[in-house]
């Protein structure tokens, strides 16, 4: 479950932004070929928080499809899967979004 390292990369990111305030929410855009489970997240982040300035806060998390453009056929495509392959049967797509994996925002009191 890569959604651990990844909920403890960000809970010490944001703690240590925080400089001992309280963290009370955090922002994140996750891309759909992220390969990352949101339901998995929320739970790895609220685990990883535990015991930190982060404990008990809230994550919020934009899920953004994943778009690509094929160079082959020139068909722009939803792309639901890391697995990349356009309908006319090409393999050579660009991806433009969905890996994105970002923390976008924080609130601290």
């Amino acid at each position: 479950m890569h959604e651990l390292s990844i909920a403890q990369s960000v809970v010490e990111a944001v703690c240590e932004r925080a400089d001992g305030r309280r963290v009370r929410s955090v922002r994140m855009v996750v891309g759909a070929l992220c390969a990352v489970v949101p339901d998995s997240m929320l739970f790895c982040f609220e685990l990883a928080a535990t015991g930190t300035a982060a404990e008990g806060a809230r994550l919020d998390l934009e899920t953004p499809a994943g778009v690509g453009h094929c160079r082959q056929c020139g068909a722009d495509l939803a792309l639901t899967d890391p697995i990349l392959l356009c309908p006319c049967g090409s393999s050579d797509v660009e991806v433009r979004s969905g890996r994105e994996l970002t923390i976008v925002s924080m609130e601290v009191s």
